[in-house]
C-alpha cells in the first residue's frame, strides 16, 4: 500500500486578530479547514490572556476542526499564556516543549510525534526572535540539542516549521538550508512571500523537511478569507515519506 500523503499548514496567527482589528478564531479555523490540512503548527497563540477574551485559543480552534492540541506557552504571566501549538486529529505521541535562548522576547519551540498510518512523523514548530545573533542561537540549538530527534533517540522523518522571523538570503536561513530541505524549493510552484498578509513582501514562514521525505507541493495560501485573518498567510506543504 502507497504512503499517503500528509497536508501540513504552518501560520502564524497573530492572536487570531485580523488586520480588519477582529478578534476570530473560528476565521483561522476556516482557513485551516479549507486548506484541508492534517497537522497544523500554530505561533503566536493566546491562552487565557485578557486581551483576547481569556479563551483558550488552540483548544477552541482544534475542537471547531475535531482536532487535539498540543500548547507550548513561550510566555506566561500569571495564568496568561503566549506560545505555539501543533494541533492534529492524527495519533500523537512523545511531546518535547522548551524555551530557546533568547535575548528579548522569549521564545520556545514544541515538538509532536505524529502517527501516520504505521509510519512516525516528528514536527517540530518554533516561532524565532527578531535579532539575527539570537536567531542563530536558537536555530544552532534546534539543529544540534536533540530536538530533530524522536523520543528515543531515534532518527525520525522530520518537518522543522514555523515562523523563522528569517529571510532566505539570512545567515539562519543559510544553516538551516545547509541539513535540511525547504519545502517551497522542493514544489514546482516558485517561492512566494508570506508577510504581511496584504501585500507579501517577505519569506518568513517556512517549511524544512528532512531528506526521507518527499515534497510534493508546497503553496502559500492567498484569497480573501486569508487576506484578512492574520498578518502572515499560511504555508501548506503536502509530503509522504521517501
Amino acid at each position: 500500500m502507497p504512503d499517503k500523503s500528509i497536508k501540513l499548514l504552518t501560520y502564524n496567527v497573530h492572536s487570531c486578530i485580523g488586520n480588519d482589528r477582529k478578534l476570530d478564531p473560528g476565521r483561522i479555523a476556516s482557513v485551516i479547514a479549507e486548506a484541508g490540512a492534517d497537522i497544523v503548527a500554530l505561533q503566536e497563540v493566546d491562552v487565557l490572556r485578557r486581551r483576547t477574551g481569556g479563551i483558550d485559543q488552540a483548544h477552541l480552534i482544534a475542537s471547531l476542526l475535531k482536532m487535539q492540541a498540543h500548547f507550548h506557552p513561550a510566555l506566561s504571566v500569571a495564568e496568561e499564556q503566549y506560545g505555539d501549538a501543533i494541533i492534529t486529529a492524527l495519533p500523537t505521541s512523545a511531546v518535547k516543549a522548551g524555551p530557546l535562548p533568547s535575548i528579548g522576547e522569549q521564545r520556545g519551540a514544541l515538538s509532536v510525534e505524529v502517527l501516520v498510518g504505521d509510519r512516525k512523523l516528528l514536527v517540530v514548530n518554533t516561532h524565532l526572535g527578531l535579532r539575527g545573533r539570537e536567531r542563530i542561537r536558537q536555530m544552532t540549538t534546534l539543529l544540534n540539542s536533540g530536538w530533530l530527534r524522536g523520543a528515543m533517540e531515534e532518527p525520525l522523518p522530520c518537518v522543522l516549521c514555523g515562523d523563522f522571523n528569517a529571510l532566505p538570503s539570512s545567515a539562519t536561513y543559510r544553516l538551516v538550508a545547509r541539513s535540511l530541505k525547504d519545502a517551497q524549493l522542493g514544489g514546482k510552484a516558485s517561492p512566494r512571500a508570506t508577510f504581511p498578509s496584504r501585500y507579501p513582501l517577505m519569506r518568513l514562514d517556512h517549511i524544512f523537511v528532512t531528506d526521507d521525505l518527499v515534497v510534493k507541493r508546497a503553496a502559500v495560501l492567498q484569497n480573501r478569507l486569508t487576506n484578512v485573518a492574520s498578518d502572515h498567510l499560511p504555508l501548506f506543504a503536502e509530503i509522504s515519506f521517501a
